[in-house]
């Protein structure tokens, strides 16, 4: 199949049918054998019977229904399980996202051997104050944490080589760094395209100012956890190590001090009290450190490694 189409939804019942059409059109005039997998999200509208009522009229069409609203991310992860094209695109299910983009997208990773393409919405017809200024700035934070020059890391429109799914998990609110994943899975030709973005026709976004701070907390999260899963020691040990060193040589001042001055009251001074705290702090990191590299030795996946090749 050359491609899969995954399209993750929550109570978008009033622009599945005109997306099915319009993706359908695309797809077939271009001659390409493919799926759209719908994904709902636990959709509290009729979306998910006009999903079934699509399926009947066209079998390339094919539904996924959660039991209660789980997130995008999980709707992408359970998508990408399910997909069987050589290339996988998602999009939004909102027509904010334009299908007329997906030969483009296409070819990008059947012909110039992208891993992921990622769209870029150059022009968007947002409120500039809630969202275009944020994103300019998460995105800003994203490209200087992850070492990835993509311009909106947050866009729906995405093609990916079906190997690249097929070796990632997405879990919590990750969809917005599938590409730092896939790089630290070692999937490193990212490539970017400008994208069409529409304006919203029906219903409203069901993402508020939260997404950002939450954004935030992902990309620490996810920056930590790509660097020191498998060597937590490396971070906790490293810090754990300059906060004790620190603490222990302004210990040893005190100490020095208060045999060679006189008159000199170790215990009066807040200096004796932080270099007490800052050696806890330190030994804290440390103990952290041990605990951690223990969790992860005894992790049933501490050797799965991703192999590209293999010559026997």
């Amino acid at each position: 199949m050359d491609i899969s189409i995954v399209i993750p939804l929550y109570n978008e019942e009033e622009s599945l049918t005109e997306l099915s059409e319009w993706i359908t059109n695309v797809v077939t005039s271009n001659h390409y054998s493919y799926e759209i997998i719908f994904v709902d999200d636990g959709s509290t509208d009729n979306s998910w019977q006009v999903i079934e009522k699509l399926h009947a009229n066209n079998a390339n069409l094919k539904g996924i229904k959660f039991q209660r609203n789980y997130g995008k991310s999980a709707a992408l992860n359970e998508g990408f399980r399910a997909a069987k094209g050589n290339v996988v695109i998602t999009m939004d299910a909102d027509l904010q996202d334009s299908p007329d983009e997906i030969p483009a997208l296409f070819n990008m990773i059947h012909e110039s051997n992208f891993d992921i393409v990622s769209g870029w919405k150059k022009k968007r017809h947002d409120n500039t104050f809630t969202k275009n200024i944020p994103s300019k700035i998460f995105n800003a934070a994203a490209r200087w944490s992850s070492g990835i020059k993509l311009h909106d890391f947050n866009c729906g429109l995405k093609a990916y080589k079906n190997k690249v799914v097929k070796s990632i998990e997405v879990y919590g609110e990750m969809h917005r760094y599938i590409p730092v994943i896939a790089k630290w899975a070692g999937f490193r030709k990212i490539g970017e395209k400008v994208v069409e973005h529409r304006a919203r026709k029906y219903g409203k976004t069901k993402f508020g100012l939260e997404r950002f701070i939450n954004g935030f907390l992902d990309l620490a999260t996810i920056s930590f956890v790509s660097r020191f899963a498998k060597k937590p020691m490396h971070f906790f040990g490293l810090y754990g190590t300059l906060f004790f060193l620190c603490g222990f040589l302004m210990s040893i001042y005190l100490i020095i001090a208060k045999f060679t001055i006189a008159n000199f009251a170790l215990t009066n001074r807040p200096a004796f009290y932080i270099a007490l705290v800052v050696m806890i702090i330190g030994m804290q990191l440390f103990l952290t450190g041990f605990i951690a590299e223990m969790v992860s030795r005894n992790a049933p996946e501490r050797n799965s490694y991703l192999i590209e090749n293999r010559i026997e």
